[in-house]
């Protein structure tokens, strides 16, 4: 009797870098980086200031070529303006007179790499943005100009427009920053619901992993152009960040947090 094996269809990672390198000149940010992200997985991507961080952003984003290396997002070679990745930036406060709706800067998601909607794509258009305005809770402020709106109110907004795309992988460049302690929360607790909701790969930037470390799956950890990947039980330990930092660093939990003391106040934890 013959038995035929079916072949199971292997599912490309949401993100993938072989051998990545990036150099300014004389100087190297990271160097023969190999990561996979998978779908659904919750990455932290941690360091000092300088350590490369937004610039791996900008790699996945299209907007800066690798030094050497390979990178693909879903099996193919980052763009800009590529829907299956959306992007939540820093917040930032908007001028109180800018001309913008709610609705208007979440729409900048779909379409703001573009130069105009056609006619028959406005109502798709018009029901997306709906969808991911009432996904983070702002269809309250849809028409409210953005630069009167909280931090808070504004950080949502540009959750939204990173999800109005319905993106594979969501890219997010300290996006608590200027937070209070209510809206980092919330910001959060709405990227892990696309995560859960989605199958969506997060790859978290900040400078303080203790608001996101129930949902962090692994670690990417960055200094000086060395790193280390893993779960953060295996990542953030003094053993490994004082190999990483080059010097004696102590890495203590207190009830549910992690305050690092050492590393001349350059880590990118709480101390």
């Amino acid at each position: 009797m013959v038995v035929t094996l079916e072949r199971v269809p292997t599912v490309a990672p949401a993100v993938a870098m072989r051998g990545a390198s990036v150099r300014f000149g004389e100087r190297t940010l990271w160097d023969d980086l190999d990561l996979d992200v998978a779908r659904g997985e919750f990455l932290a991507v941690l360091g000092p200031n300088g350590s490369g961080k937004t610039t791996l952003i900008r790699v996945l984003l299209g907007l800066l070529p690798l030094s050497r290396g390979e990178v693909r997002i879903g099996g193919a070679a980052p763009r800009r303006g590529s829907p299956t990745i959306g992007y939540v930036p820093q917040q930032k406060a908007l001028d109180p007179d800018l001309p913008l709706r709610g609705r208007d800067l979440v729409g900048l998601g779909l379409d703001g790499h573009r130069l105009g909607v056609g006619l028959r794509g406005r109502r798709e258009r018009r029901a997306r943005v709906d969808a991911a305005l009432a996904s983070v809770g702002g269809t309250a402020y849809a028409h409210s100009p953005v630069g009167r709106l909280s931090g808070g109110e504004q950080q949502r907004l540009r959750v939204a427009q990173a999800l109005v795309g319905d993106p594979d992988v969501l890219l997010c460049d300290e996006p608590l920053l200027s937070l209070d302690l209510a809206h980092q929360r919330t910001v959060t607790d709405l990227i892990d619901a696309r995560r859960r909701d989605h199958d969506t790969a997060v790859l978290f930037v900040t400078h303080e992993i203790n608001p996101v470390l129930p949902l962090v799956d692994r670690v990417l950890y960055l200094v000086d152009g060395r790193f280390r990947i893993g779960p953060p039980s295996e990542v953030m330990t003094s053993a490994v960040l004082s190999e990483l930092y080059g010097t004696e660093v102590d890495v203590l939990r207190v009830r549910d947090r992690l305050v690092v003391v050492g590393a001349d106040g350059r880590n990118g934890v709480h101390h």
